[in-house]
């Protein structure tokens, strides 16, 4: 039987040394959206965590998109589409 060292939840850094830089992209795509993150305190609904997180997961793989295929980067192709929470 495989365990998984689970310290508070299901998401975890994969990349040592990246936890400031993930908190830093967490707060920009919030106030993308227009919202107050403040490292959301239960501020936040659970909708507005979603597009959070799923704003961030979208530009993380258009970024690798774009590297994949030796095209620059939109960030304008990418925020399309999109709606204030």
């Amino acid at each position: 039987m495989v365990t998984q060292n689970r310290s508070g939840g299901r998401n975890r850094i994969l990349v040592p040394g990246a936890e400031q830089a993930m908190e830093k992209f967490k707060y920009e795509v919030a106030n993308e959206l227009g919202l107050d993150y403040n490292g959301d305190l239960g501020n936040l609904t659970s909708r507005q965590n979603g597009y959070v997180g799923g704003l961030m997961v979208k530009k993380m793989i258009a970024d690798y998109q774009s590297k994949a295929s030796g095209q620059p980067y939109n960030e304008q192709s990418v925020m399309q589409n999109q709606t204030q929470v």
